[in-house]
């Protein structure tokens, strides 16, 4: 093995352990175990990318304590097995584009909630992606309307921020307006968080926890794609009865790369700053802290943003991103990861990219040019073809985004 491909390796290994830190079935059985649950039975509610495998972490803990259960997640996420382990049923949707089978689950969650009894008490288990599977739109709007937004939304290059607030503006359950429907009964959340700070009113549009944006601008609406009809109830009030508690975050993944990559030898420094703005320039910018601090790896998290052209190709932010990196880090000893914790980095089935100094040699003996998939929005054609494209499948998280990288003596000889 050569020397790239053994730090190819480890850094492959360093992000895997900071996946399982953050695993929604560990998570959520560490904090049951932990009490923030009280004892006694419940009906179950999970919504987003890693709600199966929260699900099971709650069944391995309290699975005994199921009145009912409903699953909501991405479609292909779903596991067969979870239905033999807890009563109810699991229904998916897509993302990041939703459609009418995000509709039928908005109404197939309230609904869910309106049959429970009137002393039942509920426990949620929310991760990202809730926002583009469960919706329950205001009169005027349908399921066109709905992916023609989200399509805006994705292209924008606003961060994740800006666009829940956009999202909740059409929305008659985000926002915290979910909670009506409990009628006072008690609702305990978990939660994954895929937003920076890990402020529950903005993990899944925030569907059981209000906030106090205010409502959007003429500015804003005028913006927007013609025909799209906000929701007319304003702010929703705090609902005293439903408690949240964060389980897993961004800086837990950082945290848990870090002392794996320690274990293998490395020196580490996790510099701290949350990764934002625009992927490319980020790409670049990333590359040359490496380039300045040599033999030691890096590790940061963050959620860039992207802005697509109209007819963008293959590839997410994450993508991108590396892309960036490995022009600066061309014919150097060095390795860059960049990759989502969910195991999607935008439309289609990879995670992101594992770039090193060989990554351009190899994209332009395929015959593709760099610069030009960077600007035409096509970086995973050309990853693909250097042979540097990450796929996980489903992880059974989604805490944003996570970059390591290495520049220095491991990486020659």
């Amino acid at each position: 093995m050569t020397a790239i491909a053994g730090l190819r390796a480890d850094i492959e290994r360093i992000y895997h352990a900071a996946l399982e830190a953050v695993n929604g079935r560990t998570a959520v059985a560490r904090a049951l175990r932990e009490g923030v649950v009280p004892k006694g039975p419940f009906y179950l509610v999970a919504v987003g990318k890693a709600a199966t495998a929260m699900a099971h972490g709650l069944a391995d803990e309290r699975g005994g304590d199921v009145m009912d259960a409903l699953v909501v997640t991405r479609a292909g996420y779903e596991d067969p097995e979870l239905g033999e382990r807890l009563p109810g049923r699991t229904i998916t949707a897509p993302h990041p584009i939703p459609d009418g089978r995000s509709l039928e689950a908005g109404e197939a969650l309230v609904g869910f909630i309106e049959q429970a009894p009137a002393n039942g008490r509920f426990v949620f288990l929310v991760s990202g992606g809730a926002s583009s599977l469960v919706e329950r739109l205001a009169p005027g709007m349908d399921a066109a309307a709905l992916a023609r937004l989200n399509r805006w939304l994705l292209a924008s290059g606003l961060d994740i921020g800006r666009m829940n607030r956009l999202r909740k503006a059409f929305s008659t359950i985000k926002g915290g307006r979910l909670a009506q429907w409990l009628a006072g009964r008690r609702a305990d959340v978990l939660l994954i968080s895929d937003v920076p700070g890990d402020a529950p009113a903005m993990i899944g549009s925030g569907l059981l926890f209000a906030d106090d944006a205010p409502p959007l601008t003429d500015a804003e609406l005028a913006a927007l794609p013609e025909g799209l009809v906000p929701a007319s109830p304003g702010p929703a009030t705090p609902a005293p009865s439903v408690s949240g508690h964060v389980v897993a975050s961004n800086a837990a993944a950082v945290e848990a790369a870090a002392e794996r990559a320690r274990s293998l030898g490395f020196a580490v420094t996790c510099p701290g700053r949350f990764l934002d703005g625009e992927a490319r320039a980020l790409g670049a910018s990333l590359a040359e802290t490496l380039i300045n601090a040599p033999d030691c790896l890096h590790v940061w998290g963050g959620e860039p943003t992207v802005t697509l052209p109209e007819q963008p190709g293959r590839g997410g932010r994450m993508q991108a991103l590396a892309l960036a990196a490995a022009q600066r880090l061309a014919d150097r000893p060095a390795v860059l990861l960049a990759a989502g914790t969910d195991g999607a980095d935008g439309p289609g089935e990879d995670a992101g990219a594992l770039v090193d100094g060989h990554t351009l040699y190899r994209g332009h003996r395929a015959g593709l040019d760099d610069e030009y998939t960077l600007d035409a929005a096509d970086s995973g054609r050309f990853l693909a073809a250097s042979g540097d494209l990450i796929r996980t499948g489903g992880t059974g998280t989604n805490v944003m985004d996570l970059v390591i990288g290495y520049y220095g003596s491991k990486g020659t000889g």
